[in-house]
């Protein structure tokens, strides 16, 4: 653990890990969060902008939530693009194909390394003593 100064109210913290806001103010911003989550429901074709605006939530926080996947656009106008390819997304970070080819690229990678099974050892090793547990 290390103290860290919230980068929303300028206080210490110890932190921990993830975002470098405080506890209080990662409260506040779940409370934001659910504000224009239920804006949302009752306006489905809104805008980043009138979100923002109506909620009292900045532009900047509604557009990390989307980039984390916790919102998502109702099109694709390109005001998001996949950080790989450059596609419009309605969330996240990465487009689908990008994604499964990355996870196509770790698993292959993964069963690489992966270890080779050892040769079973004789289970039965005449009288000689072993642990059972």
């Amino acid at each position: 653990m290390e103290v860290q100064t919230c980068s929303r109210c300028r206080k210490f913290f110890n932190y921990i890990g993830g975002e470098r806001i405080c506890p209080a103010c990662k409260e506040e911003v779940e409370k934001e969060f659910q504000k224009v989550k239920e804006y949302i429901k009752d306006n489905r074709s809104a805008t980043v902008i009138q979100v923002a605006k109506e909620c009292e939530v900045s532009e900047k926080q509604i557009r990390q939530w989307v980039r984390e996947e916790r919102l998502e656009l109702s099109s694709t106008d390109g005001e998001f693009v996949c950080e790989k390819c450059g596609a419009s997304i309605t969330s996240g970070r990465f487009c689908a194909k990008c994604k499964n080819e990355m996870v196509d690229n770790l698993s292959a990678v993964i069963k690489k390394d992966e270890p080779k099974p050892e040769p079973q050892k004789k289970l039965h090793d005449g009288n000689k003593m072993r642990f059972l547990k």
